[in-house]
């Protein structure tokens, strides 16, 4: 396993990252046994970070249940900020909830520190100064070693870094966005960004949640275990690309995902991969694509299926700001709509 350095961190990491949501029982894999056998199978095979969150169900127990006697040779990463509760206060990236939900995060992990401790969500409603204020405390107190932000726009980015260095606070060191063959959005703004501020980046829905596995084709039977919950795993210009993407990978030799995994990793602004396994036979796949090197003259082909900083329709959970979200807020009242 060829290790990169996760930003400014020093930290090095693994191009595959182990995301642990499918390890979660109500959604994943019900037997925690069987999960912590992948986690293992994971780490013996070189992967050295796994990233979870409070929000998977009951993922950060059975992560701290693998990890017992082999905590100190993994980058542990975690996050925080959608709601844990019917509470309102129990999400989002204030101070009260970040000091909460990092001590209940540290006792279902079982450990004493988390490596990378990451914002879920961005949180308009709660000032960047706020959240960056209560990480860098818990930085100070030993409790997290970096902090990062996950699925933000490239001006909150930059914003945070701002605000970081202005304030004297400790910056985000690493962001987490989407990105695939099918979603290459990023390359325009957020990987630049990540790159110039020295921000690692643990990328997720390397596969596409299940599209880019080869299993799903046009005009068949989708039995992605989450196909009836989201529609982007339905959409027709997605499924299309999919139909072009398939004899590509044909022609370079490949399985799909073995594609779908080398293209991630050789952007030079992707730090790590997060792959998800929900069964062992996942796993297995995936490392025998580990020394997979794509050619330029593929790399090339794929630019012109799917075009840099390009995606191919919107994922479900992608992040909307409130200006999106809330008609009020882009369009004047009534009564001062007109010129005259």
């Amino acid at each position: 396993m060829h290790y990169r350095t996760l930003g400014r961190t020093g930290i090095k990491v693994s191009p595959y990252a182990l995301g642990a949501l499918m390890f979660a029982t109500a959604i994943g894999n019900p037997e925690h046994d069987d999960s912590i056998r992948i986690i293992h199978k994971a780490l013996d095979a070189g992967i050295n970070v796994i990233d979870t969150a409070d929000a998977y169900g009951d993922s950060e127990e059975i992560v701290g249940k693998a990890l017992k006697g082999r905590r100190d040779n993994v980058v542990l990463a975690t996050k925080v900020s959608r709601p844990m509760g019917a509470d309102p206060n129990q999400q989002g990236a204030s101070r009260r909830w970040i000091m909460t939900a990092v001590e209940n995060s540290l006792r279902r992990l079982q450990t004493d520190h988390i490596d990378l401790y990451q914002i879920q969500r961005p949180d308009p409603e709660t000032d960047i100064e706020e959240t960056l204020s209560a990480l860098s405390d818990l930085i100070h107190s030993g409790k997290v070693r970096a902090i990062g932000s996950s699925t933000t726009p490239a001006s909150d980015i930059i914003e945070a870094q701002w605000v970081a260095e202005r304030r004297g606070l400790e910056r985000f060191h690493t962001e987490q966005p989407p990105y695939s063959l099918l979603n290459r959005g990023i390359e325009r703004e957020v990987l630049p960004i990540a790159q110039r501020y020295g921000m690692g980046t643990l990328v997720w829905g390397p596969l596409a949640q299940g599209l880019l596995t080869g299993r799903v084709r046009k005009g068949g039977q989708n039995e992605l275990r989450r196909a009836g919950l989201f529609r982007h795993l339905n959409d027709e210009r997605r499924l299309d690309v999919v139909e072009q993407l398939i004899p590509l990978a044909a022609e370079a030799g490949l399985p799909m995902t073995h594609l779908a995994m080398a293209f991630t990793i050789s952007h030079p602004g992707v730090t790590s991969a997060i792959v998800g396994p929900r069964t062992m036979s996942h796993l297995d796949d995936l490392l025998t694509g580990l020394d997979v090197t794509l050619t330029d003259d593929i790399l090339d082909r794929i630019d012109e299926i799917v075009p840099p900083g390009t995606d191919v329709g919107t994922l479900d959970q992608a992040y909307l700001p409130p200006a999106l979200q809330r008609a009020n807020l882009r369009r004047r009242p009534a009564g001062e709509r007109t010129a005259a």
